[in-house]
């Protein structure tokens, strides 16, 4: 980790009014994507020549570390680089070095798709990243073309986590989010593919996040299911959370063979510990993932705002703050998941 000269904000805590403290930062840094996951930017919505942010749209690195600086001063500890595909983003090394110069943070972190993972590692952990997460629903060539929109590489994803490993961003992770009939039935080959390698699989519930995806309640494999069915493979043990808030839920193989989590937004919601907050990559402040609008900070960066303006309306943002988006969700109720929520891609996962 580089040595943390800049000054820091003088910290101060803000909490929601349903008591919630705020603590992690997910920081979208590009809205662009390799991949044309179904689920997140399907091709007949974002084809070939999509017009995404202009990089004059998006927030500089110098936009990042300024506003970053600042949501430490109201607390967070843990950021989060997500995208898009954040590897898209050119110089990337230059903003994690940025980043972990800032010396109230206690975790930084990154999640990809893992096809640019190979060529990056190295330099993203010099620069003082600490641990990556990848997101890869299936190691079944057609399952996994297909949730990938047919633009993903698989062997180049697995060297990915590979070099990750080597490079000591650990412990990686791998995200994979369970559909119904999509890949439910290729989830314990994936589990034993990664048994024993020190990588941590997480099993998502199908959310339905922003507006492109189709969601329906009979697409969810409940983690209950899920759990029921690698025991009986696999027999494991409940351990506790690392840290308060944490979203998944923990088991360890009883052989030793390593950790496993589930991430149950639908079946089991977790709103009530979320202290997460969400900057879009054109510089919008979200408060929830399935938020239909955000409170614009480059706007005011970029009219002169100060500081002092800056930490007051993000606070203000926060101490009025009451989503709890999961907890209400009614399964059965359609014309719920046709209101319009900001994509997944602009503020991350």
């Amino acid at each position: 980790m580089l040595e943390r000269t800049r000054p820091e904000i003088e910290s101060r805590v803000v909490v929601d009014r349903l008591g919630r403290t705020l603590h992690d930062l997910r920081i979208s840094v590009i809205d662009r994507c390799n991949f044309r996951c179904p689920y997140c930017m399907p091709e007949e919505d974002y084809p070939e020549h999509h017009q995404f942010f202009r990089a004059e749209e998006r927030l500089s690195f110098d936009e990042i570390i300024r506003v970053t600086r600042l949501f430490a001063g109201l607390g967070v500890r843990k950021i989060r680089i997500t995208g898009g595909e954040p590897l898209l983003r050119k110089n990337l090394p230059t903003l994690v070095r940025e980043l972990s110069a800032i010396q109230s943070l206690d975790d930084i972190a990154l999640t990809t798709n893992g096809i640019l993972l190979g060529a990056q590692a190295e330099a993203l952990r010099a620069a003082g990243l600490e641990r990556v997460t990848v997101s890869l629903d299936s190691l079944d060539d057609e399952v996994f073309s297909s949730m990938s929109g047919g633009r993903g590489d698989k062997t180049r994803v697995l060297e990915g986590i590979s070099a990750a490993i080597a490079a000591g961003l650990t412990p990686v992770k791998i995200n994979v989010v369970v559909q119904k009939g999509q890949n439910d039935h290729t989830v314990l080959d994936l589990l034993e593919h990664f048994r024993g390698s020190g990588v941590i699989v997480r099993l998502i519930e199908y959310m339905d996040v922003g507006n492109r995806n189709h969601w329906r309640a009979d697409q969810v494999v409940p983690s209950r299911d899920l759990l029921a069915a690698i025991h009986a493979r696999w027999p494991m043990r409940a351990v506790n959370e690392n840290y308060p808030g944490e979203v998944a839920r923990r088991y360890l193989y009883e052989d030793g063979q390593g950790e496993i989590g589930f991430i149950s937004s639908v079946t089991e919601p977790f709103c009530r510990d979320c202290t997460r907050a969400r900057l879009s990559t054109n510089g919008e402040l979200y408060t929830c993932l399935f938020a239909s609008r955000g409170t614009d900070l480059l706007g005011p960066m970029r009219a002169g705002a100060s500081d002092e303006e800056l930490l007051r309306l993000i606070g203000d943002v926060w101490s009025g703050r009451v989503d709890r988006y999961s907890e209400e969700r009614d399964p059965g109720a359609a014309e719920a998941h046709v209101l319009h929520k900001v994509e997944m891609y602009q503020v991350g996962g």
